[in-house]
């Protein structure tokens, strides 16, 4: 018999196979990481520009809300005071403080804090009433806090009202609540004001608004003077006085369209910040006639993504409108090139004051 020897085959793999292997796997976790960090770098993104844009369209558009409102009530032409007008005036609020000067608008206003670095502040004052604009004549005061008016129906308990005398000077009211309304023509008010008589009498409506907007560590902030006194520096840091709007807002900068020709027109001749009556202002009008030639409003909200990117994704800030070609100073960030930007800018023409005209004496 013969005895045959059978060779078994080889199991298994070779060093070459298997480092051949090695490197085509590697190749392949390549790509995929390669893809894997661009569609991330791509969310994010996107995500960032739809959280700016979020936050951006959001903030402009509580802003536009005010600002279309602002004047409702205090920006009368047609009573028969001509020298006398609700703006112009500084106001005693509820709250206890006083506004030390009552326009529908104010850019970067003295008596309120300031913001961030390069940022502006905005405050915005209206009513809420449903009646004439231009206020109830006073016929007759029986008592200090009671006057007798031509229309009394015009008024209703709660209403918030400010009493315009005649004359006075200076020129210093009060906002006072509504008490009783008789059935005859007598409203009566909480303190009221002495010598109203032949004065006028402006309901506000029952929910009036002066309302202070500022750029605070990075949000839109809003203080409301009826119910804080938003001047109070010291409660700048407290969440319920000032009240954050939206996040990744990182500057607001804002301009008043003024009306400059000599017999007004009610046009927008030119755009700045130059306060209403400052020392600034070199029109040698009135301070109620330096108010009322604000008629419009031009702002840019510059929102931020809240993504911090490794590298420098900004090089150049954003522009717009009231600078013309000069960037809006971020400088102020840190690593603010390091972030995504959107600007978000519009003018406002201011309504209550474009209808009320051109009031007497300006």
């Amino acid at each position: 018999m013969e005895t045959k020897a059978y060779m078994h085959p080889a199991h298994g793999f070779t060093l070459v196979e298997v480092m051949v292997g090695m490197v085509i796997g590697m190749i392949g976790m390549i790509v995929m990481m390669q893809v894997f960090l661009v569609s991330d770098a791509s969310k994010r993104i996107s995500s960032g520009g739809g959280d700016a844009q979020t936050n951006g369209t959001g903030a402009l558009y509580a802003l536009q809300r005010d600002l279309r409102q602002s004047g409702n009530g205090i920006s009368q032409n047609g009573n028969d005071i001509s020298v006398q007008s609700l703006m112009g005036c500084s106001l005693a609020l509820p709250s206890g403080a006083t506004l030390a000067l009552l326009a529908p608008v104010q850019v970067n206003a003295a008596q309120i804090p300031a913001g961030d670095a390069a940022t502006d502040t905005l405050l915005i004052a209206y009513g809420s009433g449903a009646g004439s604009p231009d206020g109830d004549v006073i016929v007759s005061q029986p008592s200090t806090p009671t006057y007798v008016v031509t229309v009394p129906l015009s008024f209703k308990v709660s209403e918030w009202v400010v009493a315009l005398p005649s004359s006075m000077a200076p020129c210093a009211l009060t906002l006072e609540q509504v008490q009783v309304r008789s059935i005859g023509s007598e409203v009566t008010v909480t303190a009221g004001v002495t010598n109203a008589t032949g004065g006028i009498l402006f309901n506000l409506g029952p929910a009036p608004r002066v309302l202070a907007y500022a750029v605070r560590g990075g949000k839109l902030t809003v203080c409301d003077f009826m119910v804080a006194d938003c001047s109070n520096s010291s409660l700048i840091s407290d969440p319920t006085v000032w009240v954050v709007l939206a996040s990744n807002i990182v500057s607001m900068r804002v301009q008043y369209g003024r009306d400059t020709t000599a017999a007004m027109d009610v046009m927008v001749d030119t755009f700045d910040q130059v306060t209403p009556g400052s020392p600034a202002d070199k029109s040698g009008l009135p301070v109620r006639c330096a108010v009322a030639r604000v008629l419009a409003v031009r702002l840019v909200l510059v929102a931020r993504s809240g993504t911090f990117e490794k590298t420098e994704v900004t090089s150049i800030a954003p522009v717009w409108a009231g600078s013309a070609t000069t960037p809006v100073d971020l400088s102020a960030l840190p690593a603010w090139k390091n972030y995504r930007y959107k600007s978000f800018q519009n003018l406002v023409p201011l309504r209550n004051r474009l209808t009320a005209g051109v009031p007497k004496g300006c």
